[in-house]
């Protein structure tokens, strides 16, 4: 099972596995990809709704990566979908592919490459400049406010 998010509409995205979705993938669509859409759920696509609990895992795995802020609530509950239905997640997006990785979901990337590594984000103080493990509103320290960063870059 492919489960598929709005850019697997764009890039017209074709395989020979049952496919899946989410409702909410529908509402970024227009024009030619919006049709790929309405034609491919009238061949039989399922459409699948994730449950709340799974959801909430996502969130979590999200938050723990530091991907969270950067994920729409569709991104959200395609990856919850792909887990539910053991599918793989066909997505370009490398947050995405990031919090499904740590999930153990697998990813199928369309136009670009996929990620080379999963990463865990730091978060760095604008303010005074110290680091942290994990995402918070301000800095304990100085309050000013946080911004990802990439752990490898210096």
């Amino acid at each position: 099972m492919h489960v598929l998010d709005s850019s697997a509409f764009i890039h017209d995205y074709h395989t020979t596995e049952q496919t899946a979705t989410i409702p909410l993938v529908r509402e970024e669509l227009e024009d030619e990809s919006a049709y790929r859409y309405d034609a491919m759920e009238g061949s039989g696509m399922h459409i699948h709704i994730p449950n709340g609990d799974t959801t909430e895992k996502v969130r979590r795995a999200a938050k723990e990566s530091g991907d969270l802020e950067v994920l729409s609530e569709t991104d959200v509950r395609l990856i919850a979908a792909a887990f539910e239905l053991d599918g793989t997640l066909v997505t370009d997006d490398y947050a995405m592919q990031n919090v499904a990785e740590k999930l153990n979901v697998d990813v199928e990337f369309i136009a670009r490459e996929g990620i080379t590594e999963q990463r865990e984000w730091l978060f760095q103080c604008q303010g005074c400049g110290r680091e942290y493990d994990e995402e918070k509103d301000r800095c304990p320290i100085c309050g000013s406010d946080l911004a990802r960063k990439n752990p490898n870059s210096s």
